[in-house]
Parts: C-alpha cells; sequence; structure tokens
C-alpha cells in the first residue's frame, strides 16, 4: 500500500474515485483530472496508484463504472497493465465463484493487455514495473532465483498467468484432484463457501467464464510471442513445463466446458501443447520436429529406409563409420580408447547430424560392420591384422555398441523401445545376402549358429555351450547359416536379444521336422570341462582350437588359472589364448578381460620372499605374452581399450625379469625350458609393440599441433589407465567403462607411472635421448664399458679367432655368454650397434660378420632387438652414415625383383594418377644404394625365418623397419621391399603394397592428388549418377588396384606434417561445391530453374552432396591429425579463411557460395562433435568450451563490425546459420558452453538477416543465462 507520508494524496484518490462514481463521470475526463492532481507527487506509471484503485474496487466498489475507470488508467498510461493483471489475478481468481462478472472482465483485461506485452515493457519504469509484479506473484519462488532481470521476470509472469488460469478451469470441473501435481505452487482455489444459494444467471455465467478461460490458454499457447515465451519454460525448467502439459492434456480430455467451446476443440489444445509444436527438445526424441522447423537449415536427412537400401545414399550416411572400422584395421598403431567407446560417440553424433531413427542407425552401423568383413575377401599375407579382427569389430564390438546405446536409455520403456529397433534393424538385414555371405573360415560357426535355432525351434535342449556338441553332418543339407544367424548369438550373448530371434521370417530355411532325432556329436570338449575333467594335453589341445560359448565356461578356466596348480595355470592360460580369444565372439570381452587380470597376479596370502612374487607365475605369464602377441590378438586387445592396462601389467613384469640373468629358468609341462631371458623378451617386446617406441616423444609439427600419434608414448598410456581408477557418475551405466575400471582396479588401485619402475624408466630416458641425439661419451672401465666389451667379444668370437663366418660350429661354444641382467645389456646394445657400424663403415668388419654378430646378439636377447631398431632408426634420420652399395657381394641385391617391385606399384596406384619415379638407378648400371644403417637392420631381419616363433619379433622389427626405409630417400622402400620379397614370396603383395605407400611421403603433390581421388570416388563426380559409394572409396578388397580410401588410410599415419593435408582438405572441399553444382546437378538445375528461384529437389540434392563432400572432409581430417588438429582447424584455419579474400578471378554463383557455407559449416561442427563428442563424456569435451569459444568470438566480433570478413556474403551468412542451425538441432550441450555476449551477438547478427525464430531457438538453449535476453529478444522481434 501507499506510504503513511503520503496517506493525504491516496485519499484524494478515493475522494475523487468516489465523487466521479456517484455523479457518473465520464471514465476519461476521471482519468484526466487524477492524472492533474498526482503528476506533482508521483510518477506515472504508478505502483501505488495501482495497489489503490484495485484495491477500491476488491470488493466494496465492484462497479462497472471503477472497472472502466481502471481500463481508461491503463490506457493512459497512469498504471502498468501488468501491475494490474497481477494485483486483480491474486484477489479475483480465488473469489472467482462468487465474483463472476469481476472473473469475466478480468478475463477481458487479460485478453487484451498480455497479447501486447511489447507495449508495455518499455520505458525507464520497466524494471521497477517487473520488480513490483515479482513482489506480488512471489515470482521468486515460481523459479527458485535471485535476479531480478526484468526479461526472466516477463517470461514467469506469463507462466504464471496461463498455469493460473489453468488451475482455475481444473478447479472449477473438479479435476485437479486428478493431476499428478495437485498441490501446484500456482493453484489458488476458489473461495466459494459462503454462498448457499446461486442463481441460474450466475452459473450461466461461471460456465462462461469457464470458456472463455480454456479459450485463453489455447490463445497463449497459440500467440507466436507469449508460445515463444513458454519455449523458454519448456528449455529451462523441464520438470515444471511437464507438469503443466500433464494439466492441459488433463484439461482436454475430461473438460466438459471445452467441449462446449466453438473456438477451441481437444485436438487443438492437444497440438497447442505437443513435441510438435514445442519439439525444440533436448531429448533425440524430438529431434525431428526441430529439423521441421523453418528456422533450421535443412542439410537433409534419412529418407524413409526402404527407399535408400539398395542405393548410394545409404552408404554416404554413415560414411564415417566405415572409415573409422577399417581404420581400425590398421595393425601399424594400437588405440588406447576403446573402440566401443569411440564407435558409439561416433553412431550418436551421425543419428543426430543424420537425422535418422534408431532402426536406421543401427541398421547403418551393421551394414558398415559387414562390408568390413567383406572386404578381407582377398586378403594378402603379411604380418598385418586380418580376419579375426574384422571378425572382433563385427560380431563383438558392434554387439557392445548397441549394447551401451541402449544402456544408454536409462528408463525401461526407453530401453524396449531401442530393442525393438534392433530387432527390426536385424530383420531388414536379412535383404542382404551377398554383405551376410560368411567368409570360409567361418562357415561352420554361422552353419551352427542356425542349427542352434532350428534346434530350438523343434523343441530341442539348446544350452548356451552345445555348439561343441553339434555335428553339422546330421543336420539337413539346407540348414545353412550366415553373418546375420552370428550376429543374433552375440546379441542374445549380450541380453539385448532373446531367443524369439529364432522365429523371424525367413531367419532359418530348415523345416522342423527334418530335426533328426538324436545328433552324433563331436568331441564335447567344453561341456567335459564345466563337468569337471582334467586339463590333460589331450583336453588343452581341443579346447585351443574350439571357442567357448558361454561366460560360465570362461569363468571356469580363469578360475583354474588362479587356484589350479601350476601345470594348470599354464594350460589355463593357452587355452584362453587360442580360439576363445581370436573366434569366441560371444565371450571375447570376457576372454580379453581375465588375461588381462591373470598378468597382474595377486600376492599369494603365504607369500615371504624377498623377490618378487611374479617370479612364481614365469611360466603362466610367458604363456599369456606369447598367446597374445600376434598381430590380431594385439589389435583385439586395442578394439577392447585393455592395451592401457595391458601396458601397465607388462611393466612390472618387464621390471622384475629384466633383474634376472639367464640362468634362471624354468622347465615347461612339454620339457621345453625358458629362461628369465626369454620371459624378459617375450614381454619387452609386447610392450613396445603398444606405442611408438622408435619415435621421438614429440614428433614433425607446427606449435602445439603434433604428428599422428606421437602421444602414444608409455606416459600417455599410463595416464588413460589410470584414468580409469577414476569412478563418475556414468561408471554404472556404462558397462563397457564398468569393465575397463574394474580390471585397472584389480592390478591397483593406485594411479600407476613411469618413476613406479627405476630400471624401465633408466632405459626408456636412455631411449628418449638416443633418438633425440647422439651417444654420449663411453667411461672405460665403468660396468657399461665392461657389458660392452663382453657382448662385441661374444658376438664376433669368430672374427677375433680368425675363424670365417662360413666355417663349422666347432669353435662357437669357446667363449662363454656374458652373465649379465636383461636391463644392463640394453643399456650397453646402443654403445655395441655403434661400435659394429662403425667398424663396418672402416673396412674393419665384413658385413656378414656384423649381420651374424647382431643376429646373435638378438638370440642372445631377443629384447635387444627393439634397442638395435630405436638406435639405427635415429642414425638413418641423422644422415652421417655413408651409403652402401647393394650389389650382391658385400651386402644383398635386390635387382632380381626390383623391376618387379616397380611394376606392381605401378598397379596398385593405377586409379591415383600419381607418378611413380623410377627404380632403376641414375646411369642404369649402377647398383643400388642403401645408407649404411639401414643395410645393416634390412640384412639383420632377412635372417630371420619367417614362421611362428619370430612372428612377435619381425611384428615389431616390420614397421620399424617400412619406417626407417620410408623415411630414406626414395627408392629406399622398395629397394627393401624387393629383398625381403627374395626372403618371403608370400609376403610379395604385402611389401609391394608397402612400398608404394612411400610414395606419398616423399612427394606431398601425390598426397594431394590422392585425396582428390578420395572425393572423386566418394562424390562420384566424375561417374554416372548414384554411381559413387562406399564401395568406390574403399574397394571391396585386393590391390590391384587398391581403392583411394584404403590407401590414405594405410599411409597417413607416416605424413610428418598433418597441418598442411588438413588445409588441402579443406580446400578440396570447398572446391567440390563448384564441382558439385556443375557436374552433377547443372542439367537439373536448368530444367527447374524459374526465374532466380531453383527447385527444391535439386537444392535437396545439392545439400546431401554438399553434407557428404563435408562428412568426408570432417572423418579425414579427424583420422589423420586427431584432437590437435581439430583444434588447429577451428580456432586459426578457418577464421584465416575466412579473413582471406577470394582469389577466384570470377566470383561464384550466389548457390555455390550459399552451398560453400552450408559446407564449411557442416564440416566445422561436425569435426568438433567427432573430437569432442556430443555432450560431456568424453575427456576431450573438457577443452570443447575453449576452442569452440575462441571461434564464435570470431564470428560475434566479425558480426558486431569488429571484424571484417573477405569471402562471400552468401557464404559467410550461410555459415553463421547452418552453424547455429546445427548446434541447436544436434547439439545443445555445445550452446549452453556459449559465453552470454557471444550468444547476444550471435542472435543479433541472425535477427539482421531475418532468421529471428533461429536466434530464438539460440538464445532458448542457452540456460537461465541467456533467458533475460532472450525473453527481451521475443518481445521485441518480428511477428
Amino acid at each position: 500500500m501507499a506510504a503513511p507520508g503520503r496517506s493525504t494524496v491516496w485519499d484524494g484518490v478515493i475522494e475523487l474515485t468516489k465523487k466521479a462514481q456517484e455523479q457518473c463521470v465520464d471514465p476519461h475526463l476521471w482519468a484526466s483530472r487524477l492524472s492533474a492532481n498526482l503528476k506533482p507527487f508521483v510518477e506515472f506509471p504508478s505502483t501505488e496508484l495501482a495497489e489503490v484503485l484495485v484495491s477500491y474496487i476488491c470488493w466494496d466498489n465492484n462497479l462497472p463504472i471503477l472497472w472502466k475507470f481502471l481500463h481508461r488508467a491503463i490506457a493512459l498510461n497512469l498504471v502498468s497493465p501488468l501491475l494490474v493483471l497481477s494485483l486483480l489475478a491474486l484477489r479475483v481468481v480465488p473469489n472467482r465463484s462468487t465474483q463472476s462478472a469481476a472473473y469475466r472482465l478480468y478475463l477481458e483485461l487479460l485478453k487484451r493487455y498480455v497479447f501486447t506485452i511489447k507495449d508495455h515493457i518499455t520505458g525507464s519504469h520497466y524494471h521497477n514495473v517487473m520488480n513490483s509484479v515479482a513482489n506480488i506473484l512471489r515470482l521468486p519462488e515460481l523459479f527458485p532465483l535471485e535476479t531480478d532481470r526484468p526479461g526472466l521476470l516477463v517470461v514467469e509472469f506469463v507462466f504464471k498467468m496461463v498455469s493460473l488460469l489453468l488451475d482455475a478451469c481444473l478447479t472449477d470441473e473438479g479435476l485437479i484432484e486428478l493431476s499428478q501435481d495437485s498441490t501446484s505452487l500456482w493453484l489458488i482455489k476458489s473461495q466459494d463457501m459462503e454462498i448457499d444459494e446461486k442463481t441460474g444467471s450466475d452459473e450461466k455465467l461461471q460456465s462462461l467464464n469457464n470458456i472463455m478461460a480454456i479459450e485463453m490458454i489455447a490463445e497463449f499457447l497459440r500467440d507466436t510471442v507469449i508460445s515463444r515465451l513458454l519455449y523458454l519454460v519448456f528449455s529451462n525448467r523441464v520438470s515444471k513445463w511437464h507438469e503443466f502439459v500433464s494439466r492441459v492434456k488433463l484439461l482436454a480430455e475430461s473438460s466438459s466446458a471445452l467441449r462446449s467451446s466453438k473456438v477451441v476443440n481437444s485436438g487443438d489444445l492437444l497440438e497447442l501443447v505437443s513435441n510438435k509444436r514445442f519439439g525444440y527438445s533436448r531429448d533425440s526424441s524430438n529431434e525431428g520436429s526441430l529439423r521441421k522447423s523453418n528456422a533450421i537449415v535443412d542439410f537433409g536427412s534419412l529418407a524413409p529406409f526402404a527407399g535408400l537400401c539398395h542405393g548410394a545414399s545409404l552408404s554416404s550416411l554413415w560414411l564415417p563409420l566405415d572409415l573409422v572400422f577399417e581404420d581400425a584395421m590398421d595393425g601399424y598403431q594400437v588405440n588406447p580408447t576403446s573402440a566401443i567407446e569411440i564407435i558409439t560417440g561416433l553412431a550418436k553424433t551421425l543419428k543426430g547430424f543424420n537425422g535418422s531413427t534408431w532402426h536406421d542407425t543401427f541398421l547403418g552401423i551393421w551394414i558398415a560392420a559387414l562390408r568390413l568383413v567383406q572386404r578381407e575377401r582377398d586378403p594378402i599375407e603379411g604380418p598385418i591384422p586380418r580376419l579375426d579382427t574384422r571378425l572382433c569389430m563385427s560380431l563383438c564390438i558392434v554387439p557392445l555398441v548397441v549394447a551401451s546405446l541402449i544402456e544408454e536409455g536409462e528408463y525401461e520403456f526407453v530401453m524396449k523401445t531401442l530393442r525393438g529397433d534392433l530387432v527390426t534393424s536385424l530383420q531388414v538385414l536379412g535383404e542382404f545376402p551377398t554383405l551376410l555371405a560368411p567368409p570360409q573360415c567361418v562357415v561352420s560357426a554361422a552353419n551352427k549358429a542356425a542349427t542352434k535355432a532350428i534346434m530350438f525351434l523343434s523343441g530341442g535342449d539348446v544350452g548356451k555351450s552345445c555348439s561343441d556338441v553339434i555335428n553339422m553332418k546330421d543336420m539337413p543339407i539346407n540348414c545353412r547359416g550366415n553373418m546375420r544367424h552370428l550376429i543374433v548369438e552375440a546379441c542374445i550373448a549380450r541380453n539385448i536379444l532373446d531367443t524369439s530371434a529364432y522365429s523371424w521370417p525367413g531367419y532359418v530355411n530348415g523345416q522342423n521336422d527334418q530335426i533328426p532325432q538324436s545328433l552324433s556329436s563331436e568331441v564335447p570338449c567344453w561341456s567335459s570341462f564345466v563337468k569337471g575333467a582334467p586339463l590333460n594335453a589331450a583336453m588343452v589341445k581341443a579346447l585351443v582350437s574350439v571357442p567357448a560359448s558361454s561366460l560360465t565356461e570362461v569363468e571356469k578356466l580363469y578360475e583354474v588359472a588362479v587356484k589350479g596348480s601350476d601345470d594348470e595355470k599354464i594350460s589355463a592360460a593357452i587355452v584362453l589364448c587360442g580360439a576363445s580369444l581370436t573366434r569366441g565372439w560371444n565371450i571375447q570381452e570376457h576372454t580379453v578381460e581375465y588375461l588381462t587380470r591373470l598378468l597382474s597376479p595377486p600376492v599369494p596370502a603365504d607369500y615371504s620372499g624377498d623377490e618378487s612374487h611374479l617370479i612364481g607365475y614365469a611360466c603362466m605369464l610367458n604363456a599369456i605374452i606369447v598367446g597374445i602377441g600376434s598381430v590380431d590378438s594385439i589389435q583385439i586387445f586395442s578394439l577392447h581399450g585393455m592395451v592401457p592396462q595391458l601396458a601397465c601389467s607388462l611393466m612390472p613384469i618387464c621390471e622384475v625379469f629384466g633383474s634376472y640373468t639367464p640362468s634362471v629358468s624354468w622347465t615347461l609341462p612339454s620339457g621345453e625350458e625358458i629362461s628369465a631371458y626369454s620371459v624378459f623378451s617375450n614381454a619387452f617386446t609386447l610392450l613396445l609393440k603398444l606405442w611408438r617406441f622408435n619415435h621421438p616423444p614429440i614428433e614433425h609439427g607446427v606449435g602445439d599441433v603434433p604428428t599422428v600419434g606421437s602421444q602414444l608414448t608409455l606416459e600417455h598410456l599410463l595416464l588413460v589407465r589410470n584414468s580409469h581408477l577414476v569412478s563418475s557418475e556414468t561408471l554404472n551405466k556404462d558397462r563397457n567403462r564398468k569393465r575397463l575400471s574394474e580390471v585397472a582396479r584389480s592390478a591397483s588401485c593406485q594411479p600407476v607411472f613411469v618413476d613406479s619402475f627405476p630400471k624401465l624408466k633408466l632405459w626408456y630416458r636412455q631411449h628418449q635421448r638416443c633418438i633425440a641425439s647422439t651417444l654420449s661419451e663411453l667411461t672405460h672401465g665403468s660396468p657399461v664399458h665392461q657389458t660392452v666389451e663382453a657382448l662385441l667379444t661374444m658376438m664376433f668370437r669368430k672374427v677375433n679367432s680368425g675363424t670365417s663366418s662360413s666355417s663349422g660350429a666347432a669353435s662357437e661354444d669357446i667363449i662363454p655368454r656374458p652373465e649379465f641382467p636383461a636391463w644392463d645389456i640394453l643399456k650397453a646394445v646402443p654403445y655395441v650397434v655403434d661400435a659394429a657400424l662403425t667398424a663396418c663403415s672402416h673396412g674393419r668388419l665384413c658385413t656378414r660378420d656384423l649381420a651374424t654378430g647382431l643376429k646373435d646378439l638378438t638370440d642372445f636377447l631377443p629384447a635387444s632387438l627393439a634397442t638395435i631398431v630405436s638406435y639405427l632408426s635415429a642414425e638413418v634420420s641423422r644422415g652421417v652414415w655413408k651409403q652402401v652399395f647393394m650389389n650382391g657381394i658385400d651386402w644383398p641385391n635386390p635387382a632380381a625383383n626390383l623391376s618387379k617391385v616397380e611394376e606392381y606399384i605401378k598397379k596398385i596406384l593405377a586409379t591415383t594418377g600419381v607418378d611413380i619415379p623410377s627404380l632403376a638407378p641414375a646411369g642404369g648400371s649402377s647398383p643400388a644404394t642403401l645408407p649404411l644403417p639401414l643395410a645393416a637392420f634390412v640384412t639383420l631381419t632377412i635372417t630371420y625365418k619367417v614362421d611362428k616363433s619370430s612372428e612377435r619379433f619381425l611384428n615389431l622389427a616390420g614397421p620399424a623397419l617400412e619406417c626407417l626405409a620410408a623415411a630414406c630417400p626414395w627408392p629406399c622402400m622398395p629397394i627393401v621391399a624387393s629383398l625381403w620379397t627374395q626372403k618371403a614370396k608370400r609376403w610379395f603383395e604385402f611389401l609391394v603394397f608397402s612400398a608404394s605407400r612411400t610414395v606419398f611421403l616423399h612427394n606431398p603433390d601425390a598426397v594431394v592428388q590422392l585425396l582428390r581421388n578420395c572425393f572423386s570416388a566418394t562424390l562420384g563426380l566424375n561417374a554416372a549418377p548414384m554411381s559413387y559409394s562406399v564401395g568406390s572409396l574403399l574397394g571391396h578388397g585386393g590391390i590391384f588396384p587398391v581403392a583411394p580410401g584404403i590407401l590414405y588410410l594405410r599411409m597417413y599415419r607416416a605424413l610428418r606434417d598433418t597441418v598442411p593435408v588438413t588445409e588441402e582438405i579443406l580446400s578440396l572441399l570447398i572446391h567440390s561445391v563448384k564441382d558439385i553444382v556443375q557436374n552433377r546437378l547443372s542439367k537439373e538445375l536448368k530444367t527447374v530453374k524459374t526465374g532466380s528461384s531453383y527447385g527444391q529437389s535439386s537444392l535437396a540434392t545439392a545439400m546431401t552432396q554438399v553434407k557428404l563432400a563435408a562428412s568426408l572432409s570432417a572423418s579425414l581430417v579427424w583420422l589423420t591429425g586427431g584432437l590437435g588438429v581439430v583444434h588447429l582447424l577451428i580456432k586459426e584455419t578457418i577464421p584465416s579463411w575466412f579473413l582471406s579474400v577470394d582469389q577466384e578471378q570470377e566470383g561464384p554463383s550466389e548457390l555455390v557460395a550459399e552451398l560453400r557455407g552450408n559446407a564449411l559449416a557442416y564440416f566445422v561442427v561436425l569435426c568438433g562433435a567427432f573430437a569432442w563428442g556430443m555432450d560431456w563424456r568424453s575427456a576431450a569435451s573438457k577443452r570443447r568450451q575453449g576452442i569452440m569459444g575462441s571461434h564464435l568470438e570470431f564470428l560475434a566480433s566479425a558480426l558486431d563490425g569488429k571484424i571484417s570478413v573477405g569471402c562471400e556474403t552468401a557464404t559467410w551468412r550461410a555459415y553463421i546459420t547452418g552453424l547455429v542451425s546445427l548446434m541447436v538441432s544436434c547439439l545443445p550441450s555445445w550452446v549452453i558452453e556459449i559465453d552470454t555476449e557471444v550468444m547476444k551477438s550471435l542472435s543479433n547478427g541472425l535477427r539482421r538477416w531475418g532468421k529471428d525464430e533461429l536466434a530464438v531457438l539460440l538464445l532458448s538453449m542457452g540456460g537461465l543465462k541467456s533467458m533475460d535476453h532472450a525473453a527481451e529478444f521475443i518481445i521485441h522481434s518480428r511477428s
């Protein structure tokens, strides 16, 4: 009320009003006199005047003329209508039953003024008015915020007004008790207890009031400004909005007054609060509604799936999946991050960007996984991942990804829906018989899976471990399985499908009555073992060759490995490393987990020795390390994300066993003897395969952007492993992260660092120094010097004794082998190799003796091969050694195969358009040359036998040799390939393919040409319409010629500087837009062009192609440069491009310019989504706000006129519009991170371009920090 000191002023107001009331003075005259009387004392609009007038009317003077006076006071701006409505709401609504006429007048005032709210929130008194409104309506209680921001208060006011009407309607019809929120904060019950009798006219007016109130609610929801303000509540107070919607639905479904309305019906009311209208939700289920908004740039979405199944469009939608799947098959580097985590994030990203359903997403993942397997139809032999790795991805990793996506649904009804989408996707998968054809080696497993389904349908006893008792000879000839049967079994094993899948139409071909009454059995190995059969030699042989089919069987093995006798532990370890690891797709993640656990055995409770307890597990540990040392096995561990923990488990093994001399040994059950050197060498060699040990810690790069893979160091692996120890809210919801955490904790609950292993650390630091600089001076008489002398004596004992290296072995054991711990030998090896190379270069040591001596050293301590590799790699890069002639006398001669290698390199690169430099030396007759360290290295490697015993060492030396040869001038790598083909003829295709990749490392123009080929193959710019596909980019297997995408994926890791490549990809994207318009659309555009408008079909086709080009570009950038290059791209490269002046002689057409902007927007956002993820789950997402914030600040500065851009205006506008569209439609988590001032600049810029609705969406999703500006923006924007 009025302050006491001013009571005489307000008493005068009341007196004036009474006289006017009695004399029936015209309201206009009354208002004029009132204004004149008050003008010296108060400022208008006056809060106190509003309180006085409303208090006077309610309820002693509730007369029509006084309501006219009030209306006139509002019209002349003596009082604020918002304030008056607030005061009346608290007085009239609770008394609507007894004051029906007043309630009707209140509704009329509300209708007149609330929908013109823009006219009432201007002026200097705006803030004071809204604060008064907040005090009256207790708006801080509505949203528990301490704020006086007027825009936010306007939102609260509007929501309060419509909520009051809604609660009043529900109460008057007796529906409020049915509401889930019957204790609503805003519910003010009608105070009609004093009325004993109602007249018919009152009841009629109340009925009409109810109808009008409902119509007012509909008008609130229909009005553009009001509905946008309500959308702010929806965006920022989801629970409040859901309560409101539930009450509106209750009213729509149960109100009798609504049925009497001639203006609105139940369907209208439901439509006004539907997701279709308020569908700009952060819930992925509503993404389609947002995309349909005219505000959002339509980048194209997934059409009805049936129409795309057999065309190229389906391939293009999921192209990044195919690229990531294929990239994971490269055995030259393991990934410390689980493929499950990578692919899960990628699938969610692509679903959002494609606007796909979960059915389509699941189907896209399955098809990409099947294509991955089919590309191995014509494999090449060599030390590279083979079919086992591809099957692991398709039949284990992808089912785990799908399980993870389903479990993220959290609520049971959501997960049930997702399982339904999985079912329909697998049913549709049956329409792709070519993709489902199983590779020959898994035909038997597929047939057994199909047989299992037939047996189940026939009522037979089908247990999870029956696969080892099915004899396919007993089954009908038409009982043939395919890849879908294996996928279904993998899904059933993860509890995301059940056996109802066996009843799907067309799932099995055999008839139930064809099932024989009895089945003869093969060796029932697993069944017998689970029942207690001993692990004797015959049982081990059987179990190794047949994968376990259930978790129970693997758990039984693990229990034996932990609690059994020493011999049983070894046998169990051998079995776990067998078919259960490589082909046990239904339980593979458990096999990998248990093997990793076994590498960190616990200290026995009764152990009291001084030496490490690991010594007692030497035989079992060695069996596991050898068993998982193949290329495929390592890649399987990598796909499951176990590499960091695997490295952590190997480090203490290396630390302990490297401290013993070879005299410490153990005898295996087979009678074979293994020494501490063997265990150490096997563990050390495996450890080195897990990181780029022969590369500098920080390789060639620009600024803080290192080249690919250079961050894969021991420190990085331990950092990732330690991160698995950190608990998080999502840990229990993510079965993959939970498994990684449990495995890490089983080894040690404490973080582990390189410093935890002193001997390993000492070698590691020496190794880094060796790569980075020349060897330090060797102190004469020091322990290292003594070790060097002993090793040189052992290696060159024949030379020292004057015996030819070609003579017999009579003198081989004259000099005893030195007894040094392995760590001491590794410390001395660089000096040993340096002395040997120096002697060879000065003619004191022949090349044959050099190779023999190095081989003797690696035979003595196989782990020394790693240090030899790192030393020779460093020496080649320094370029101080002379070239040696590979003439067949001093060094092996590659001439016999060199011309053939050149011929096949040309075949491989036939379609790339890349010129292949001749391999023939200048002059034609001179022999080929290699740098001395490289010649020594290749000569050493070809002394190894190409067999299983040498496989793990060749797998270490092979990539290092290729990397070393690739870094040397052309044609070093082809020469190495020629020499090796003489050794391993079956590896010819692999070696030639490796040599062909080095062409691109020596010629940057060749890299550009290869990238052009990737774009052409993907976009089909030089092909017939719809002939482009994933197959054009990645091929269908085979290497003559190699598909451009495969060639790039197998080449890019060797690039020394990825930044120029990234810039070239950006340039190709920009130019491809013009090519798309010219090559693909020119004819179509001509036929549909009408005036200056292009047909919608043409624009849709163009946008689809542009999206495909951007998707390819983003995938290549992400794979090539990783997080660092993506950061550089967004923070520097893209802004620099916009600032530069377009160099084209003729500016692009408006269509090309606009499509370029859209392409860049899609490219940038997709790069960021690949790198950071769509939400906050990944560790990389912590960098997103800083990098993206910097980019958006650049855009805001340009929009504010602080920076001038040099590109086409249409490109600039399309870029910003497209960028914001993608963020609000796909990446709400990103929007929340945007700085408020930046958001204001972006929204103001969009308004200037007529993109008001998009600006509203942006501001609405910015959280409470932008809500105030969003409200004012909405109120003052164009309707």
